[in-house]
């Protein structure tokens, strides 16, 4: 049996690439075990979030670069960007400088966390003459402040009612009067901006960014309202500047609000696993292929909705592939994928135990599940 595994990170846990080789391992394992050659193509995959940065530069024989950034808090981190082999495409992955994961969960705050570092990983990237396209990949951020952050970064002004800059996070954007544009740093428009957004959500109301995203990354009830009163507010500043309205334009509200300002900078909002799976051969390595095995952290209502495992279910559906989906937590809600080309899914985690186990445990617990699956399909195969 041929296996491509194409696992997304499991956040917290593994890399997209380190899920790759312990699937590769189980699958290896269960295969002699029942007598049964396979052969395994490993393929990690990203759909904009965290590792996603990885997954692309090594598909474009690149290699990364690493600056200090301002962190979601305002500390300095550590970030890196890509370089693709030719130099022509930049790979920023805004999880880098302004992800969920550089926030201890108790410090997790969306009026206060910035995308300034983005800004910055932009504007360096920029730096390097022979980058005709820049990426973008937006997903795991800890941010809402619609990407004020990033464009102050990039030299748009964003001003109080007294002319003077506001301050950061995404509770600062209600104190927002006029934004300047005109300061964008100018190499914007000579490069093409793709945006990988993993998620097709307005800015605001009921399916908005603060709303639906805010409570992943510390937002009580009330802070979720405040925070989409705020980007309502600068939405309606950002278009008295640019004569554009953003409130309602799909992915616009992906990574608190980044899209619409990636929007004014020039970007085209693409889904992020789509990119991804044409930078890395996906349709090519399916052909021979008898299953497809994928998994990330979480699998629940929102797959179906242009996550990394929807994009995969649907490719591999084309080309007449099952695929098999593991998962540290599965809820309910992803059913749908079903009839999109999705043959399982199963919930790596075996009982009831505290997060910071499983995530501990995740390597474990693929491993066995894996191993589990893999049995399984060996004996139906023999009895087919």
């Amino acid at each position: 049996m041929k296996f491509v595994v194409a696992p997304d990170s499991f956040k917290e846990s593994m890399t997209a690439r380190g899920a790759a080789a312990v699937m590769r391992a189980a699958i290896e394992a269960a295969a002699k075990e029942t007598g049964t050659e396979a052969d395994v193509v490993e393929l990690p995959i990203g759909d904009g979030g965290e590792g996603t940065l990885e997954v692309l530069t090594a598909a474009m024989a690149g290699r990364q670069v690493e600056i200090d950034a301002t962190g979601p808090l305002g500390e300095r981190v550590k970030a890196t960007y890509g370089l693709s082999g030719d130099g022509a495409t930049a790979i920023v992955e805004m999880a880098q400088a302004s992800g969920l994961q550089l926030v201890p969960p108790e410090a997790r705050d969306p009026l206060r966390t910035t995308t300034y570092g983005t800004g910055e990983l932009i504007r360096h990237a920029l730096g390097h003459a022979s980058v005709r396209r820049l990426i973008v990949t937006i997903g795991g951020s800890a941010t809402n402040d619609c990407g004020a952050g990033m464009l102050q970064a990039l030299g748009a002004a964003v001003l109080d009612a007294a002319g003077r800059p506001i301050g950061r996070g995404g509770g600062a954007l209600a104190q927002a009067a006029r934004v300047d544009l005109a300061g964008l740093d100018r190499r914007l428009r000579e490069v093409s901006v793709s945006v990988a957004c993993d998620v097709t959500n307005p800015l605001v109301g009921p399916r908005g960014a603060s709303r639906v995203f805010g409570p992943q990354k510390g937002a009580t009830p009330e802070t979720a309202d405040a925070l989409d009163a705020a980007l309502a507010h600068f939405a309606d500043v950002l278009e008295a500047a640019s004569g554009e309205r953003l409130h309602d334009v799909p992915g616009a509200g992906a990574a608190g609000g980044i899209g619409a300002a990636l929007l004014l900078c020039g970007g085209k909002l693409m889904p992020g696993i789509e990119l991804a799976l044409d930078a890395i051969g996906f349709d090519a390595a399916l052909a021979g292929a008898d299953y497809v095995f994928t998994g990330e952290g979480r699998i629940d209502g929102q797959t179906p909705d242009g996550k990394a495992i929807a994009g995969i279910a649907r490719r591999a559906r084309a080309a007449g592939v099952p695929v098999v989906a593991f998962a540290g937590s599965l809820q309910p809600g992803y059913e749908p994928l079903y009839a999109e080309g999705l043959l399982a899914a199963f919930g790596i985690t075996p009982r009831p135990v505290a997060l910071a186990d499983a995530l501990r445990e995740g390597e474990a617990n693929l491993y066995r599940t894996v191993t589990n699956a893999v049995r399984l399909l060996a004996g139906a195969g023999r009895r087919e």
